[in-house]
């Protein structure tokens, strides 16, 4: 398996590979291959990486700019991170996410946040951060991972792609 960035022609893949992760899922209104779609579309995806196993795109992850209040710059969201079902729980996903983040450590990046499962998220060392706060998501649920110097106190606010129709 070969984790990689996005490429011209991908788009149709991570587009089903995203809707596949998510049908069915609980905490899913099913917009994330769209989100992912909106980000593309108005340049917002800052990194978009894909695993591809044998010929086939198996995962996806998106990595988007975040905006805090009161501001502080490089900070970025991780998501929609998408993997087909028959390839859940081979670390698929962490290899996705653990290059991301070496990926926007390396460009110089502040760092990154994350709206999802803390027993998941915690082991690439995501923390809930109370000085961070992100309207309307239950605080364990939010959490930060500073690449370097202290999490910033302040307000998340995601690019407006996430929440577009």
């Amino acid at each position: 398996m070969v984790i990689r960035p996005e490429r011209k022609g991908d788009e149709r893949a991570i587009h089903d590979v995203t809707a596949a992760a998510f049908e069915g899922h609980p905490h899913s209104d099913q917009s994330e291959p769209f989100i992912i779609e909106r980000l593309r579309d108005q340049g917002a995806l800052t990194l978009s990486l894909v695993a591809e196993d044998e010929g086939q795109i198996v995962g996806h992850v998106a990595f988007s700019p975040v905006a805090l209040t009161p501001p502080s710059s490089g900070w970025f969201g991780l998501g929609p991170v998408a993997v087909l079902a028959g390839r859940q729980a081979q670390g698929v996903g962490s290899r996705l996410i653990r290059e991301g983040l070496a990926m926007l450590t390396a460009a110089g990046a502040s760092g990154c946040v994350v709206v999802g499962d803390p027993d998941y998220y915690q082991k690439f060392r995501f923390r809930n951060e109370s000085s961070l706060v992100f309207p309307g998501c239950a605080p364990q649920y939010f959490m930060a991972l500073a690449f370097s110097g202290a999490v910033p106190a302040g307000t998340v606010a995601y690019h407006p792609a996430f929440g577009s129709e």
